[in-house]
């Protein structure tokens, strides 16, 4: 059995810079990455920046730069997060890189034609820019996308289309066998309920004099690959899939992928269907994280209210966000970013809490000598057991706010113990352990 543990944000999208619910993804399976490697498990920690499709494109053509230009500035921006946030991923992959990606997804998209669900379909539907995906019209709210309240544009054309519907069932049963989990309960409903639903075929190319921004399609060079069979093809791409085989297998499959609720269907039902048709394993699990409102409302460039990452850690630190994002944020719901709630925490928590608890500690040891424990307190020592124990099965089910919050109240409890027993007062110096 493998004891290697192979992690995933998804890949940002390089229309915009970065924004405060991809800080927070990064942070939690930065989060995760670590704890794995604290017990003892060689550990693989991707992330990257998606690059190619329409929005990409048009928003490149709006900010008045070549696509290359704009998708290599934004990128950078999503790279510097690394040392923003305080980040330990191993590999930054870009889908535009033709040495690292390209070949993984092309010879995904081969696997894909040779077990006979790539086909040519003339197509004329709805197509949301904004989402990067073709949709129908019950999934409009008054003629618009619901999330980013535009008007799909209407598109006839012939494409390649990806055989999903041959896939939902299997895929359906794996889910609820357990082989492919689904983090939280509540989205694993969610998908079981859109995959019984019935799934249908998707598109998988764009035609070259309609979209030129993309990866080939290999023995079609008209046309280009759709932006989420590209965008998809990360995960194996940058571990090997096509041009190292052998880091590839000791990698996949991946133990998580760590992902936003919005591309959900995406990663729980098109991803399994690609890697069933492709013959290869599918990821053990798929945690989902929830939205990230700003003090109550909706985060939007309308409103003004886009939180910049960079901005947080130029005024607080890195170790503040960080502790934040994972401690006020429920990790698998919705949560809402507080201005005035980081304030309180940064002051409750980090400076009277943890700062004062530590800077007691510390003046204790530099009078007392050795803290060697040989004489700890049980009651000490069991409370840091128990700790020990509640963060691990907090851990373990990706639930990081209640580790966060369980490590705490070890510094209470801490805190406590000194005010209770006063190792100060010469008589009482031995409780300190």
């Amino acid at each position: 059995m493998k004891d290697n543990f192979y992690i995933t944000t998804s890949i940002a999208y390089t229309n915009a810079k970065p924004h405060i619910g991809f800080a927070l993804e990064s942070v939690q399976a930065d989060a995760m990455a670590r704890w794995n490697r604290l017990q003892g498990r060689e550990t693989f920690f991707l992330t990257g920046t998606d690059e190619h499709g329409v929005k990409i494109k048009r928003a490149a053509f709006d900010a008045g730069k070549s696509v290359k230009e704009f998708v290599d500035e934004l990128s950078d921006n999503f790279k510097g997060l690394k040392e923003a946030l305080d980040l330990s991923w191993d590999q930054f992959i870009r889908t535009s890189d033709k040495k690292n990606h390209w070949p993984g997804a092309q010879a995904l998209w081969r696997k894909l034609e040779e077990s006979g669900d790539i086909y040519w379909k003339e197509y004329k539907g709805l197509y949301c820019v904004g989402c990067e995906n073709f949709v129908t019209e019950k999934d409009l709210v008054d003629g618009k996308c619901p999330d980013h309240k535009k008007e799909p544009e209407e598109i006839e054309e012939k494409n390649l289309f990806f055989r999903l519907s041959k896939y939902g069932e299997k895929i359906a049963e794996l889910i609820k066998s357990g082989e492919l989990e689904i983090l939280p309960e509540g989205r694993r409903n969610e998908i079981l309920s859109f995959i019984e639903g019935g799934l249908e075929d998707v598109s998988f190319s764009r035609s070259k004099d309609k979209l030129d921004w993309g990866i080939p399609v290999p023995g079609h060079e008209d046309q280009v690959m759709y932006v989420w069979c590209d965008a998809l093809s990360n995960y194996i791409s940058a571990i090997g899939y096509g041009r190292d085989e052998k880091n590839f297998e000791k990698w996949w499959p991946a133990e998580i992928h760590v992902i936003g609720k919005d591309i959900l269907r995406f990663h729980a039902a098109i991803w399994p269907g690609m890697l069933l048709a492709a013959g290869i394993p599918l990821p053990k699990k798929i945690f989902v994280h929830g939205f990230v409102t700003a003090e109550g409302e909706k985060i939007s460039k309308s409103i003004g209210n886009v939180i910049d990452p960079y901005e947080l850690v130029e005024k607080y630190g890195t170790d503040p966000v960080r502790y934040y994002l994972l401690r006020d944020l429920p990790s698998d719901e919705d949560g809402d970013f507080s201005t005035k709630r980081f304030e309180e925490r940064y002051n409750a928590d980090l400076a009277n809490g943890l700062g004062n608890f530590a800077s007691r500690i510390t003046t204790l040891a530099e009078s007392v000598g050795d803290l060697s424990g040989q004489n700890a307190s049980e009651e000490v020592l069991q409370k840091i057991k128990q700790t020990a124990e509640q963060a691990a099965l907090a851990s373990e089910k990706f639930k990081l706010h209640e580790t966060v919050s369980t490590i705490w109240s070890l510094i209470k409890f801490g805190d406590g113990y000194i005010n209770e027993n006063k190792p100060w007062e010469d008589s009482n110096k031995e409780v300190i352990y």
